[in-house]
Parts: C-alpha cells; structure tokens; sequence
C-alpha cells in the first residue's frame, strides 16, 4: 500500500492582504485589431546632423565656432563680455541652444553661415607645437598655415619632435569623429629608433600590450633595415594614445630618434613637401567617410564654400614672370583669365593664331627699323655668308665637313745632331739615327705572331 505525499498547504492570506494596493479604474480593453503578440513601440532618435536634430539647436558656443569665428572657450568669453546678441537681446550666459529661425548678431555684425565641411592634409615639421597658443612661446602648427586658410582644427596631435601628416578640417564635429579609436581607420608611421631588435619581438605586439597599468591595442610592426646602431621600422596603430609608438618601443628596449607619420586611415602623405598645404576634394572626402561617418560626424557637404581655394594655376603665373610682358600676359599682351587656358572652337583658334603672327611680324618690323634707326653711315653690313662663332670647347665636337690634314710631308721633323765623348773630345755622333731606331725597337717589344731578333742589342 502506498500513500501520496501533499505539500502543506499555505495559510489563506487574508482577504486584501498580499496584494498591491491598485486603483479602482478598470483596465481598458486592448484594440480588437491589435494583435496578442504585437512588438512595443520604441522610441526614435534623431541621429546627429538630421533635420530634426538641427531644428532642436546647438549651444549657441558651437554654432559660433562651426561659422569659424572662434573657438568655443573664446565664444564663451565673448558672451560674457556681452559682445553677442540673440534675437536683439544681449547675452549673458552660453547655456543657450539657439536654432537657424533665431537672428544671432557678434560685434553689431549677422553670424555668418556655416561654412562646407572640408579637409586639408598638412606636412608637419620638426619645431612645431600643436596647438593653438603655448605658454611657452614655442612656435606652433597654425603660425605656419597659410594665410588664405580659414579657421581650422587639427584632427588628433602630433608632438614637438614628430613630423608627417597632420589633418587639418574646419568641421569640429568631423575632427571628433575621426579621433575616436572606434573610427578604426588606421595611422601608420615610420620610425628610426636606437637599438636592436627582432621581427619575433614586433610580432608580439600583434594581441596588445599592458606597461605600467595602461593598455595598448593591437599594433602592427614591420622591421625593415638596421643601419648601423639604428633600426627602420613601419608602424601601425588604431588607437593613437599620447606618446603610444615611443613607450611601446621604449618598453622594448629601444629609444626612438626619429617618427614620421605617412598616412591616417585613407589619406596619404605621398609626395607633399614639408610645410605645404592640400586640400582633399569634396566628393573624395564624401567618399572615404561614407553614409555612417558623415551622418555621425554631422559633415555638411551641401553648404556655400565662402573660402575659396587659389588656382594652382594661377599660383604658378603670379610667382613666376612670363616673357614677353607681367605675369598672366600672353605674347600678344593680352590678359588672360586667371592665367588658364579655355577650350575654343576652330574659327576661333585661327583668328587668335592670326593674330598672335600679325603681332608677332609688327614687332619684329618695329625691331627691325629702330635698329637701322641706331645704325652708324659708316658701318656697312657685313658681306658674305655669316661667319659663326665657335666655342674652344666645340673643337672636339663630332662634325659632319671633314677637315683638312696637315701634310707633315714637307715640313719633317728632324732631331737636333747629338754630340758624344770620344777620344778625340766632344765629337758629333755619326750613328745617332741608327740607334735612335734600335731604342724604338726595344720599347715596341717584340712583333706579333713571332720573337724579336736574337742579337736585338745596341750598336
């Protein structure tokens, strides 16, 4: 026989004991269309840089430093020395969001727009600070800029001692993006450091490293020569830490003397000369951030371009002087545009062609009668064909018209006669050209194909 074991039962709670206090209402009847297993609603955030993002506005700091009037420090002192105005009051406080509806006046003067987003690649030398003021009174990267340049930021830094590519943009919301080591675009660099060191060692790097509490990301190492005490290496990091490349090598025993950076993410450095500055294009720059970049960034590529770029077409005409007249003057002295050339149709390249021959002929002519004008009535011209002068130099030049021999003839060198001793004294020497032919004889060696004469002595 088997008997069945039953829990014991709890005790009854009380009649509203146990249970949450709710409100009377009755609950309302869920939609006979909705479905039992519909999805909840989640809420939707305008991504930076949408419409409907701008049309919420930006701190009004912001909006001043993206129209490249200032920085946001110096916009923030700006207002608070009442220099800014909002819609005809005077401001007191940068906690202000304003939007593109509000009047926003600086010095008595409309805010400007805000300008196309763009980027500049910069070679930066050795002696530089990044930076916009150092208290030190080093020189710095935009004391070398040029100055048809707008405002700018730097996108990341470099230090005093490292050169190489610099990015340079006038959209702060770009410079961030690009920072940030979730961008994961690249930085390569290439280093001279002292010391030696193995490719198994630079392997190493490829899972991170740890020194003293900080953690590095994956770096990329090639060794690629070792010149004397030095060692080439090409470096590659993601991440871009405050002075990352000199501790990890420092922690391999190796003092960098020498850093370059040759390219961020798809820029490259190539061939810029040091201290130049080139502008990347708008549609390459649209290209190479893509969709998510670009929307993240909040890039406006549709923006006025106020800060127009020189030609380097027209760089090259003003530094540079053309024959002939000032620079941008053609031969025929007239102005060209910009100092381009322009497409023309046929009738139009033959009446430009005529009339540069036309001028060309009236100079020549006017040349031509200004010198019979200087001429003396005594000299005459020159008769006979024009003789031409012949450098010292181009008599070793290889000439088509032989020249003529000289006939050595006639006029035969003959040596001086020769005196010797004997036992009468100085007497002349009768067998002088006989032994000056044995003599011969004897430096020219033997001749070929056979031996000299045995008895090849002197007479």
């Amino acid at each position: 026989m088997t008997t069945r074991k039953t829990p014991p039962r709890r005790p009854a709670a009380a009649k509203g004991q146990g249970r949450d206090k709710r409100t009377s209402e009755k609950r309302r009847p869920a939609p006979k269309d909705a479905p039992k297993n519909a999805p909840k609603a989640v809420p939707v955030v305008a991504p930076r840089g949408s419409s409907d993002a701008t049309d919420r506005g930006e701190r009004i700091a912001k909006v001043m430093a993206r129209a490249g009037l200032c920085s946001r420090r110096e916009a923030e002192t700006w207002i608070e020395n009442g220099r800014v105005e909002l819609n005809g009051k005077a401001l007191t406080t940068p906690a202000i969001t304003v939007t593109p509806n509000d009047k926003v006046v600086v010095d008595g003067k409309l805010l400007p727009t805000r300008e196309r987003t763009r980027l500049w690649l910069y070679h930066k030398p050795r002696g530089l600070v990044t930076t916009n003021k150092d208290p030190e009174g080093r020189p710095t990267v935009f004391d070398r800029l040029p100055a048809e340049l707008p405002r700018v930021l730097t996108v990341g830094r470099l230090d005093i001692n490292t050169e190489g590519l610099l990015l340079l943009t006038n959209d702060g919301g770009l410079a961030r993006v690009l920072e940030l080591p979730s961008t994961g675009w690249l930085r390569r660099y290439r280093v001279r450091a002292f010391g030696k060191v193995t490719q198994a060692d630079l392997d190493g790097l490829k899972d991170g490293i740890a020194i003293e509490g900080a953690l590095y990301g994956a770096i990329e190492a090639t060794l690629d020569k070792e010149q004397g005490g030095n060692s080439w290496m090409t470096v590659g990091l993601r991440e871009g830490k405050n002075r990352e490349v000199k501790r990890v090598l420092e922690h391999l025993g190796l003092t960098v003397n020498r850093l370059i950076r040759l390219s961020y993410g798809p820029f490259q450095l190539m061939d810029l000369p040091e201290g130049d500055v080139r502008e990347i294009r708008g549609r390459v720059l649209r290209d190479q951030l893509g969709d998510t970049l670009a929307e993240e960034a909040g890039a406006d590529f549709d923006a006025p371009l106020y800060h127009t770029p020189k030609p380097e077409a027209e760089k090259k005409a003003s530094g540079t002087r053309q024959k002939g007249g000032r620079s941008g003057e053609g031969q025929s002295g007239e102005r060209r545009e910009g100092g381009q050339g322009k497409w023309m149709t046929a009738r139009e390249g033959k009446s430009v062609t005529d009339r540069h021959k036309a001028t060309k002929s009236k100079r020549s002519d006017a040349a031509g009668t200004d010198r019979e004008k200087d001429r003396k009535p005594g000299n005459r011209k020159p008769s006979g064909p024009k003789k031409e002068k012949v450098s010292p130099r181009s008599r070793f030049r290889m000439t088509s018209d032989a020249k003529p021999r000289k006939d050595f003839g006639e006029q035969r060198f003959n040596a001086p006669q020769r005196k010797i001793w004997g036992d009468e004294g100085l007497v002349e020497d009768k067998h002088q050209e006989s032994r000056s032919e044995a003599e011969k004889r004897a430096r020219s060696g033997p001749p070929k194909g056979g031996r000299g004469p045995r008895g090849g002595g002197r007479s």
